[in-house]
């Protein structure tokens, strides 16, 4: 069984971008499904894949990912999560030592910017980059699939870390 151990932050300033590599544009949808388990299908450049995820505890919960053909994955997406999509484009960044990832939303999240942290062990303490903002890691509102089921954008808010 996979186990994802993520942190998410707003980023409060494009200094990021400084560093940052190409981005890789991202759409996924979320199927409809009960609230114990996300299932979502990516296309990522040319890339498929299907996911599924378990209830978060604290910063962690179960990840199973595929690879499916990228055909699939275009059929599933305008067939079964057409209405709970998100756009968005990801740009790796290595900070200290880590990798981090930013999602750059567009479409109807246009303005929302994200950054993501993966991490082996949950109390792993990590330098925090000057340009991230608030985490929102424990803010179910920030998570990708409650993000394709809310009709309006959720913006940045300039904060303090």
């Amino acid at each position: 069984m996979g186990v994802e151990i993520e942190r998410k932050f707003l980023v409060r300033s494009d200094a990021w971008r400084a560093v940052a590599g190409p981005g890789m544009p991202i759409l996924q949808g979320y199927f409809d499904t009960a609230p114990s388990v996300t299932v979502r299908v990516r296309l990522a450049g040319e890339r498929g894949f299907l996911t599924l995820k378990g209830t978060s505890r604290g910063f962690s919960r179960s990840e199973f990912e595929y690879p499916i053909p990228v055909e699939d994955a275009r059929r599933m997406l305008a067939e079964f999560c057409a209405d709970r999509l998100i756009e968005k484009v990801r740009y790796p960044v290595r900070h200290a030592g880590y990798d981090w990832e930013v999602d750059v939303f567009s479409g109807r999240h246009a303005g929302l910017v994200l950054a993501e942290l993966e991490l082996a062990d949950a109390a792993v303490e990590f330098p925090r980059p000057a340009w991230l903002g608030r985490e929102v890691s424990g803010d179910s509102a920030y998570g990708n699939g409650a993000l394709a089921r809310n009709p309006r954008p959720m913006m940045n808010v300039p904060d303090s870390p």
